[in-house]
């Protein structure tokens, strides 16, 4: 399986009481697939991933291949405090319609020095209980992530069943360091953006894709300035994705993890989910804040 494109971080609509709103669900991934993306990301962070039963990702994933099909790939997030529950939760993503899976760091990485074999052994014990291929998450500190360093990348891509990565360290001289070093090794690295604050310019860095929380807002504007770039014509993807990252960088202003719930509020104002709520200990914005998501929805004219 090749992952590219605008792979869109999806967020999860609840109920007024913060419960899995599955109908609203069905209309958001629904709607999703209208505007043409390449794939989508489930229960990862932007979708409050950390944050729901083992049950609940399950159910959500089910919700999610009942609409989709096989239309685009399917790549859940996973998430574990240790390896045996990582795998448990690799396999119950894979029975319930997971195509690949998005493999979190653990708190068990952070800190200096990081030893190759501690992220490879988390890794290969995943791909070995499933059949599918897994993504490795390069996150920034901000989000609770963890950074790796040659060392880790070399051994950690000898495994077979690690296909790409997504680069999210928000940081585009680690990025390009990142790509160049993984363009480098002797197999095909799929390379996903999840660098939210420099979209279009990931592609001109050698992106393969972008899975993103941001490509479920503007997501339209997205493929297209996707396909712009593909076709060679670099005047509107690059208009394009000026257009985007004006709103991008208000939906991942400080603090960054309030983009989760401008993010919730920006589909509100467009009508693609009823309501913004969050799970505790998540919290809403206030006034001020979603009329600054409003003014640039219509900055970008997608109000």
């Amino acid at each position: 399986m090749k992952l590219h494109g605008i792979i869109p971080a999806t967020v999860l609509p609840m109920t007024a009481d913060a419960r899995v709103d599955e109908p609203a669900l069905e209309h958001y991934i629904a709607w999703l697939l209208e505007q043409g993306c390449h794939g989508l990301a489930i229960n990862v962070d932007t979708g409050e991933g950390p944050h729901l039963w083992p049950e609940e990702k399950t159910r959500v994933l089910e919700i999610v291949k009942g609409v989709v099909g096989d239309r685009v790939p399917i790549v859940a997030g996973l998430g574990a405090a240790f390896t045996e529950a990582a795998v448990r939760a690799a396999a119950e993503a894979e029975a319930a319609g997971a195509d690949a899976l998005l493999v979190f760091p653990i708190s068990a990485w952070r800190g200096q020095p990081l030893p190759p074999d501690l992220v490879y052994d988390y890794h290969a014990a995943i791909s070995e209980a499933v059949s599918i291929p897994l993504i490795a998450f390069q996150l920034q500190d901000a989000l609770g992530g963890v950074e790796f360093d040659r060392p880790v990348l070399e051994r950690l891509f000898q495994l077979p069943g690690v296909v790409g990565i997504k680069e999210a360290a928000f940081d585009a001289r680690k990025y390009v360091e990142t790509v160049r070093f993984l363009r480098s090794l002797p197999r095909d690295i799929t390379v996903l953006t999840g660098n939210d604050n420099f979209i279009m310019e990931s592609f001109v860095l050698d992106a393969d894709g972008a899975l993103i929380g941001f490509g479920t807002l503007a997501t339209g504007l997205q493929v297209q300035m996707y396909d712009a770039w593909r076709a060679g014509d670099m005047e509107t993807a690059l208009e394009l994705g000026r257009r985007i990252q004006r709103l991008a960088d208000v939906i991942f202003d400080h603090p960054v993890r309030d983009y989760r719930v401008r993010t919730k509020e920006a589909l509100v104002m467009q009508g693609v989910i009823p309501r913004a709520t969050m799970r505790p200990p998540l919290r809403g914005i206030d006034d001020a804040e979603r009329r600054r998501i409003r003014d640039a929805l219509v900055e970008a004219g997608l109000l």
